[in-house]
């Protein structure tokens, strides 16, 4: 972490990431965004369709959100660090399917 209390690396953010993720129901929705979000990326690759590459972004969000305005009562880190939440989030779904987080 730098002087001023930002991340420098992914890694010093993602154990950050994960605590503010605590809630099971907030993991849940997160993946299942995720989810949607890569069926709704694959499908704009292979229809061409490329409108369907801003509903994954939006409807991706938007379960990840509700998880924490709802359940885990606190604000999401994609409003201050919006690159490193992003990488996070797919990595999150990663570590969920390859079974080192729980749902």
């Amino acid at each position: 972490m730098a002087p001023d209390g930002t991340f420098r690396t992914f890694g010093d953010f993602y154990p950050f990431y994960l605590g503010e993720h605590a809630n099971r129901t907030c993991r849940r929705l997160h993946f299942i965004g995720t989810s949607i979000a890569a069926a709704l990326l694959i499908t704009a690759v292979e229809s061409q369709r490329w409108w369907l590459i801003a509903v994954a972004l939006v409807q991706g969000y938007a379960f990840a959100w509700i998880g924490h305005f709802f359940f885990e009562h606190n604000k999401p880190a994609t409003f201050k660090y919006p690159w490193f939440s992003f990488m996070a989030d797919w990595r999150l779904w990663w570590d969920i399917l390859a079974g080192r987080v729980r749902i």
